[in-house]
């Protein structure tokens, strides 16, 4: 005797390993926990590096390798990052899997806003002393501008 309800199955097969609060989640944590190699800011590198990692069934990350870096530094801190990561626990029909999960890690220099200071310097057109005493004025000198932009 077969007894029908509103019961649906789940259409998953597999149900993968989710990061707890989605993909918003994981784009701040990754934000939140980057540091940007030393070596890749000296040199202005920027780029993607994809990482592929096993989670395990208790959501912790087993392994991660990189499958397309691109050096000076920037995939060995995506590795780490990955390491830090933390999934949901997932049982698939009373059995716990291991899950392969590819990511891209992007490394981007922010870019600093430059500094200037202007300063701007007039000579004054009045008379100097030896002009009183002569009692003409020096043409070539009145309203004398020096502009000066400094940038650091």
């Amino acid at each position: 005797m077969s007894k029908k309800g509103n019961h649906k199955p789940d259409k998953r097969f597999i149900k993968k390993p989710t990061y707890p609060g989605g993909r918003e989640a994981f784009k701040e944590f990754i934000k939140k926990n980057l540091q940007y190699p030393e070596e890749a800011r000296k040199n202005k590198v920027e780029g993607s590096v994809h990482v592929s990692y096993v989670v395990n069934g208790l959501g912790e990350v087993e392994d991660a390798w990189v499958t397309h870096g691109i050096g000076y530094g920037c995939d060995e801190e995506a590795i780490r990052l990955v390491k830090m990561l933390k999934y949901e626990k997932v049982k698939n029909r009373g059995i716990r899997i291991r899950t392969t999960i590819r990511t891209r890690i992007n490394f981007k220099l922010k870019e600093v806003a430059k500094k200037s200071l202007k300063y701007t310097y007039t000579k004054s057109s009045g008379e100097n002393k030896d002009e009183k005493n002569s009692g003409k004025k020096d043409s070539d000198n009145q309203g004398t501008t020096h502009s000066y932009t400094i940038n650091w």
